[in-house]
């Protein structure tokens, strides 16, 4: 029996020739990531072990995303506190005010992500990196500690399913769109701890920003990592934003898939996730009436360039709905320069949206965009659970920027095809 994409790239960090599913192997790790929030913690763990310096100061990212620009008298502790450590190690990789953005978009951006990489972050969204044919999982501070300390990570080889993706998406649905629809099929648990490898001559359909969101997401379903074969898109995009040599996987023929879905991306209508879980899936023509008082446009699953200029596209010309806030939250410093470079940003602001540097805030209910009680929200976000975005009684609902911009401007969840 041969091995999957994951498990090739897992073997071989392990120095192992094969692994099997179920298996525990050690493996070296390429990159471990930390945040403002999580970091703190890990440094705590860190310095339990008592040594002077991390494995690799070129190996580490350490990027605060969360409460920046800091929100209150806490968070700028956290962020000193950090960046006290980060200076005292010596660690290349650190992104802050200036430099700063949503670290998931922000890694493979500066190159720090490329396809045969083993990547752990402490940050479950961390499975970004899957785009591009990476193994990247998110982990807790306690392993992102001993990462930093020794360079590698025990894992269980996780077991995996294999998504084929034929035909070409309709204009209006998205990566979101498709990720949103297979999570609603099988189930917010549907991958727990298991490999999602999404394959199929439909893939050469779908935009590197279309693969990030997708492989953002693979956690929503229970997923251990979600990873994408390397094509000439890959190959482009890890081109123009790295030097490092990248090692591309491919999955054997005999390669065992625990389960198999077909996915026809010419059926995939626009879908929006209800409260409170992102498998809670409806596609827009059956939404009802649902009027909403804010619109959030953004986060490490869509803060892209392609978001942003999907959001434009449905809203220029138009105006913000009167009792709805509507606000942008662009990936990275890069992606809200061209935006402002391209017109963008003049577009979305004189149609009545704010736009804000760029910050995790909104999406963790964190700060920058609360919501009060019995408040909702349509959000490209990545999660809904209860209280997310703020009081336990507000309600936020998952959808593509697309679908985001059309509601902001009715004021209700609406069809961006109808705009």
């Amino acid at each position: 029996m041969g091995m999957t994409m994951t498990q090739k790239i897992l073997a071989k960090h392990a120095g192992l020739d094969f692994v099997r599913e179920g298996q525990l192997i050690e493996v070296n790790l390429d990159l471990v990531l930390g945040n403002d929030i999580t970091t703190p913690v890990a440094i705590n763990e860190f310095n339990k072990f008592g040594i002077d310096k991390v494995f690799d100061k070129e190996k580490i990212a350490i990027v605060p995303d969360h409460f920046t620009p800091n929100k209150d008298i806490k968070a700028a502790e956290q962020c000193k506190f950090t960046r006290q450590f980060v200076l005292s190690k010596n660690i290349k990789n650190y992104f802050e005010i200036g430099q700063m953005g949503i670290e998931h978009c922000l890694i493979p951006e500066k190159g720090l992500a490329v396809a045969g990489d083993v990547i752990i972050g402490a940050d479950s969204h961390t499975c970004t990196y899957g785009a591009l044919g990476a193994f990247s999982t998110g982990v807790g501070s306690t392993d992102m500690a001993a990462g930093m300390a020794t360079g590698k990570c025990w894992f269980k080889v996780p077991k995996a399913i294999k998504f084929i993706l034929k035909n070409k998406p309709s204009k209006w649905a998205s990566g979101k769109d498709i990720i949103l629809h297979i999570i609603g099929k099988i189930g917010v648990d549907g991958a727990l701890y298991k490999s999602m490898e999404f394959v199929g001559d439909g893939i050469k359909n779908l935009s590197m920003d279309d693969r990030f969101t997708m492989a953002n997401m693979a956690i929503e379903a229970g997923g251990k990592n979600g990873i994408f074969p390397v094509d000439e898109k890959t190959i482009e995009y890890l081109k123009e934003h790295t030097n490092r040599e990248w090692i591309n996987y491919e999955a054997d023929k005999d390669a065992f898939y625990e389960e198999e879905y077909e996915i026809d991306l010419s059926k995939i209508r626009p879908t929006v996730a209800f409260p409170h879980l992102p498998d809670n899936t409806r596609t827009i023509d059956e939404v009802g009436d649902i009027e909403i008082d804010q619109v959030v446009i953004g986060s490490c699953t869509n803060g892209r360039i392609s978001d942003l200029r999907a959001a434009r596209d449905i809203l220029k010309g138009h105006k913000v709905h009167e009792r709805v806030r509507c606000i942008v939250f662009p990936g990275t410093q890069k992606i809200y320069l061209q935006a402002i470079e391209e017109g963008i940003v003049t577009d979305l602001i004189e149609a009545g949206a704010v736009f804000s540097t760029p910050t995790c805030g909104p999406c963790l209910g964190g700060h920058m965009g609360i919501l009060a009680k019995e408040e909702r929200a349509i959000s490209t976000t990545n999660r809904n659970f209860v209280g997310r975005m703020g009081h336990v009684e507000s309600e936020v609902y998952l959808a593509s920027p697309a679908v985001a911009a059309a509601s902001a401007i009715k004021g209700k969840i609406y069809n961006p095809e109808l705009i």
